[in-house]
């Protein structure tokens, strides 16, 4: 119990705030050959040079906007004092934060997000319609901490979800949740702590979990717990029914309109109890040929490949389609401090080279789930070559390029030049539309600043297409 208080210590002051009937390797990575090797091959699927015809969808004013945006979180000093000022104590008194709101809405907030609500976001989401994008409508919410906050935040996910579904059709891809806004964030620790000791020691009872898919593999880290951890309170266990009520409240939503579900991946101390909330519900409603709900895996763990098989083989001995989001990760940052104040391994690959292999990896081996009919994939990436290697397997699986069983997903602000190139091939593509009130967003930025650094200052081939493209522009006057 030591242990645990210290881990409670160190979250709270340290970190703020369709399937192949070949064998699947449930061990390591498999690195599937690319159908390709060559950029020049690439660039028959993804064309990426022409400016003119990329951006002519795009205005004067908009191009310049994004490139002074982009120049801006490129440069380190300014992210660094950025951070600073908007985790500052200071940000607690109006004096100080409305003005600091004004300058964050008209720079980060403007490029990075859709809107202060759900209406607002709504014509965003319009206009990259415009453009060819699909969209997601994320309302940005952070941690819950108790059942009223998860009621409260289910009231506006459900929200979101009906008010999308009277957008132009097509023009929304699928709606957005992250599991810890509809259940309290000490409950999943708990949970997963649980979950883990019974990994290791199987004989280990828990009598309210039910029958689900694997969601731990042989190498998935255990070291989060050393002793038996508590039960369940009857409490905890009411707690832990009402959060998978929630999840069923707006999976239904979704069904009634026509939307699939999107769950986000979190860290790494509570993910076990993420994926089990998860595939709880997918057993009731990914029944059909495609799934209505989608988990997260992210690539740069290193048990992802292996629990993303183990995942898929679960379902399709279950006779339930899989539909999984991949992602590189978002909380690098966090899961190699985490290791390091508990002086254990990361779970991390331990170098981007590795993180790369293994997203592109999962990526072909959900494509070509995809192509036997069992199953569906997002390819969230803003990763130039993995979204090239993804778009030439899956021409080179039979795939159709608007087979709504594979789409890629990027960010609001980021990565344009792969969205719209992907776009432009005839792909599905959707970009991630975060949305909510300045002061409730900066949590969102703060974090997307702090564990998107090198993705944040390497848009240098972007900020050269919009300049080459607005150097030709101005030259026709």
């Amino acid at each position: 119990m030591a242990w645990r208080s210290s881990r409670a210590l160190f979250w709270r002051e340290s970190i703020p705030r369709t399937l192949t009937r070949a064998p699947l390797f449930t061990r390591a990575v498999t690195t599937y050959d690319t159908p390709a090797t060559t950029h020049d091959t690439f660039d028959d699927v993804l064309q990426t040079k022409d400016g003119e015809t990329l951006f002519a969808g795009l205005k004067t004013a908009e191009l310049v906007r994004t490139l002074f945006n982009l120049h801006l979180v490129a440069y380190e000093p300014v992210v660094d004092l950025s951070l600073k000022v908007l985790t500052s104590p200071l940000m607690k008194y109006s004096l100080f934060q409305v003005p600091v709101n004004q300058v964050v809405k008209g720079t980060a907030y403007s490029h990075f997000c859709a809107g202060e609500d759900v209406e607002e976001a709504s014509k965003t989401l319009q206009r990259m319609w415009e453009l060819g994008l699909r969209g997601i409508l994320d309302y940005s919410s952070e941690d819950a901490t108790d059942n009223e906050s998860c009621d409260k935040n289910l009231q506006k996910f459900v929200h979101v979800v009906r008010q999308s579904s009277r957008l132009p059709q097509g023009s929304v891809s699928t709606s957005c949740v992250k599991i810890s806004a509809i259940c309290p964030i000490q409950l999943l620790e708990r949970v997963s702590d649980l979950f883990r000791w019974q990994h290791v020691h199987k004989e280990f009872k828990l009598p309210w979990k039910q029958d689900v898919i694997p969601f731990l593999a042989e190498e998935s880290p255990t070291h989060h717990v050393t002793s038996p951890p508590e039960p369940l309170t009857k409490e905890e266990e009411i707690d832990l029914t009402l959060a998978h009520k929630r999840l069923k409240d707006l999976c239904e939503a979704c069904e009634q309109e026509g939307l699939p579900l999107l769950i986000d991946a979190e860290y790494s101390s509570v993910q076990p109890a993420i994926d089990y909330i998860i595939h709880a519900a997918a057993a009731e409603f990914n029944k059909g040929d495609r799934p209505l709900i989608y988990g997260t895996m992210q690539a740069y763990l290193k048990d992802s490949f292996s629990r993303l098989s183990l995942a898929v083989r679960g379902s399709h001995e279950r006779g339930l389609s899989y539909g999984v989001k991949l992602v590189r990760g978002a909380y690098l940052s966090r899961e190699n401090e985490m290791a390091s104040f508990l002086r254990v391994p990361s779970p991390i690959h331990p170098n981007i080279e590795s993180t790369h292999r293994c997203y592109n990896s999962c990526a072909a081996f959900m494509l070509e789930q995809a192509a036997t009919g069992d199953g569906a994939v997002m390819l969230a990436t803003h990763n130039m070559d993995s979204g090239r290697i993804a778009a030439a397997k899956a021409l080179e699986l039979g795939l159709s390029r608007d087979d709504p069983r594979v789409q890629f997903a990027q960010l609001k602000g980021m990565a344009d030049l792969l969205s719209l190139a992907l776009a432009q091939a005839g792909f599905r593509v959707v970009k991630y539309l975060p949305f909510g009130p300045v002061s409730e967003v900066i949590p969102y930025l703060v974090r997307r600043a702090e564990e998107n650094r090198g993705l944040l200052g390497n848009t240098i081939h972007e900020r050269q297409a919009i300049r080459t493209e607005l150097r030709r522009r101005l030259l026709q006057f």
